[in-house]
C-alpha cells in the first residue's frame, strides 16, 4: 500500500532533490503503481513514537514533502487507488493531478486524533478552499474522484488503466519546453500564493525580465514571428 515510513519518507526528499539538481531530468511523474497511489503514514511505526519523538521527527516528515512541492519543474500525480493522509499530501505537492475513476483520496487523520502533519492543512486549503479544506479534513471522510474533480482535489479523472499513461504524456509535453520559463512559471505562482500580491508581483517582474537574457526567448519569439506560434523547438 506504499506506506510513507520514515525511511520512504527520506528517500522521497532524497529522489526530490536529485530531480531538482538533474539537468536531464525535465519533469517529474509522481506514481504507486497500478493498485494504490500511497494509503498513508505507516501507523504501526507512528504509534510506537511518543511526543518529543515527533517532534524531532515532524520537520523531517514536513522537509520530505516540501522537497517534492520544491522541485522546480513540472511535477504531475498520476493516482491510482488510495490516496490518503500522507498519501493525498504528497499528490497535493504536485503541480497537477491525474486520478484513476476508482481512486479516493482524503485526509483521516482525524480517526486517529490527529491532523494532517505533511502539509495537509496548508495545501489542500490553498488548493481548494478552507471550508472546502476543513470538511474534509474535519469529517476524515473519502471522496471518490468524481467528486475530487468537483472540489478542484484533482485536475482529471481518466480510466484506471490509463493514469499512468496520461500523467506521462502531460509530464513528457512540458519537458519540451523552455525549461527556465517553466521553472519561472511555477516558482511566481507558488511564491505569490505563499506570500501579499506585492511581493509575488516582484517575483513576477524579475522572473520575467530575466528570461529576456535567455536563447529560449530568443528562440521562441524569433519562432512565433517567423514561423507563427507554438511551433518554437527549445534546447
Amino acid at each position: 500500500m506504499n506506506a510513507l515510513d520514515i525511511a520512504t519518507q527520506d528517500r522521497l526528499k532524497e529522489l526530490a532533490e536529485e530531480a531538482t539538481g538533474r539537468d536531464d531530468v525535465r519533469a517529474v511523474v509522481l506514481y504507486g503503481g497500478e493498485k494504490v497511489f500511497a494509503a498513508g503514514a505507516d501507523i504501526k511505526e507512528m504509534q510506537n513514537m511518543d511526543h518529543p519523538a515527533m517532534v524531532e521527527r515532524s520537520r523531517a516528515l514536513q522537509d520530505s514533502f516540501t522537497a517534492v512541492a520544491r522541485i522546480p519543474k513540472p511535477v504531475v500525480a498520476a493516482v491510482t487507488g488510495y490516496a490518503l493522509g500522507g498519501g493525498c499530501e504528497l499528490a497535493l505537492c504536485a503541480d497537477y493531478r491525474i486520478a484513476g475513476e476508482r481512486a479516493k483520496l482524503g485526509q483521516p487523520e482525524i480517526l486517529l486524533g490527529l491532523i494532517p502533519g505533511a502539509g495537509g492543512t496548508q495545501r489542500l486549503s490553498r488548493l481548494i478552499g478552507p471550508s472546502r479544506a476543513k470538511d474534509l479534513i474535519f469529517t476524515g471522510r473519502q471522496v471518490k474522484a468524481e467528486e475530487a474533480l468537483t472540489l478542484g482535489l484533482v485536475d482529471r479523472v481518466v480510466p484506471d488503466t490509463e493514469v499512468y499513461e496520461q500523467a506521462h504524456a502531460w509530464a513528457a509535453r512540458l519537458a519540451q519546453g523552455p525549461a527556465l520559463a517553466l521553472r519561472a512559471a511555477k516558482e511566481s505562482v507558488d511564491v505569490g500564493l505563499e506570500s501579499d500580491i506585492d511581493t509575488g508581483l516582484a517575483v513576477e517582474r524579475t522572473w520575467f525580465a530575466g528570461l529576456f537574457a535567455t536563447e529560449d526567448r530568443e528562440r521562441g519569439m524569433r519562432s512565433f514571428v517567423e514561423e507563427g506560434p507554438g511551433k518554437a523547438k527549445f534546447r
